[in-house]
C-alpha cells in the first residue's frame, strides 16, 4: 500500500526520543504536527512541541518541512527549499541520506503499523552523534 497525499494530511501527534551518544543524554520531545495542503501536490509539515533535555530542562520548539508528492516517492524539502530527502511512503521505507557539513544524516521509515508509523535518524559526525525516534499517531 502506497501512501498519498490525503493520507497524510491532518494533524499527528508526535513523540520523540533522541539518544544523543555525544552528550550522553536522552532527549524527548512531545507535540503534534499539521500537514496541510502546499499546491497541487505537495503538504506543508509544520511541529510544534516541547523538547525536553536529559537534565530536565524544557524548551519550545517548531520546525517546518515541505512535502512534494512524486511518482517516485516524497521529495521533503527544508522551509526555505533547500533539499532534504526523499522517502517512498510504503512499508519500511530507507530514506535517501542527507550529508551537512561532515555530519551525516540516515533515515528509516515505517509505515507497516498505518496509520501510526515512525521515523528513526541516525546521525554521526564530528558534531553530532545521536539516534532520533520519531512516533506518530493521528491527533
Amino acid at each position: 500500500m502506497t501512501l498519498g497525499q490525503q493520507d497524510f494530511a491532518g494533524t499527528w501527534q508526535i513523540a520523540r526520543q533522541i539518544d544523543d551518544r555525544h552528550a550522553g543524554q536522552r532527549d524527548t520531545f512531545a507535540g503534534h504536527a499539521v500537514l496541510t495542503p502546499d499546491g497541487a501536490d505537495g503538504l506543508r509539515y509544520h511541529e510544534t512541541g516541547v523538547l525536553r533535555l536529559g537534565d530536565g530542562q524544557g524548551f519550545r520548539a517548531e520546525r517546518v518541512y515541505l512535502w512534494t508528492f512524486g511518482a517516485d516517492g516524497i521529495a521533503v524539502r527544508f522551509s526555505d527549499g533547500r533539499e532534504f530527502h526523499t522517502f517512498a511512503p510504503d512499508g519500511m521505507a530507507a530514506g535517501t541520506d542527507h550529508p551537512c557539513g561532515a555530519d551525516y544524516y540516515r533515515v528509516t521509515y515505517d509505515f507497516t503499523r498505518w496509520p501510526a508509523w515512525q521515523s528513526v535518524w541516525n546521525v554521526t559526525g564530528p558534531a553530532k552523534n545521536y539516534t532520533m525516534t520519531s512516533a506518530y499517531r493521528r491527533g
